[in-house]
C-alpha cells in the first residue's frame, strides 16, 4: 500500500479539483481519483501549456466577431488613462 500525506487545501480548490476528475472519469469513461487528478494536472505543468495553444480553436461566426469588435469599439472610447499618470 502506497505511503499516504494530507493536505489541507480550501472547499474552492477541492470543488475545482473534484470538477476537474468529474471531467477526467468522463472523458476517460471510468472512475478518476482526486490523486489521479491531481497527477493529471501535475503532468500538464511540464507540456508547457500555453493560452496560444487555443489558437483557432473556437468556431466564431461573422455575427459574434461584429459584437465583440463593436463592444471593444465602444470600451476603447470611454477607457482614460489613470490621473496619476
Amino acid at each position: 500500500m502506497p505511503e499516504t500525506r494530507t493536505v489541507k487545501i480550501s472547499k474552492e480548490t477541492y470543488a475545482q479539483l473534484s470538477e476537474i476528475a468529474g471531467e477526467l472519469q468522463i472523458r476517460l469513461k471510468r472512475p478518476v481519483s482526486l490523486d489521479e487528478a491531481l497527477k493529471y494536472l501535475i503532468s500538464l505543468r511540464g507540456k508547457g501549456a500555453k493560452i496560444t495553444d487555443l489558437a483557432g480553436s473556437y468556431d466564431i461566426s461573422d455575427k459574434e466577431l461584429a459584437e465583440i469588435k463593436a463592444s471593444l469599439s465602444e470600451a476603447w472610447k470611454r477607457w482614460r488613462l489613470p490621473k496619476s499618470y
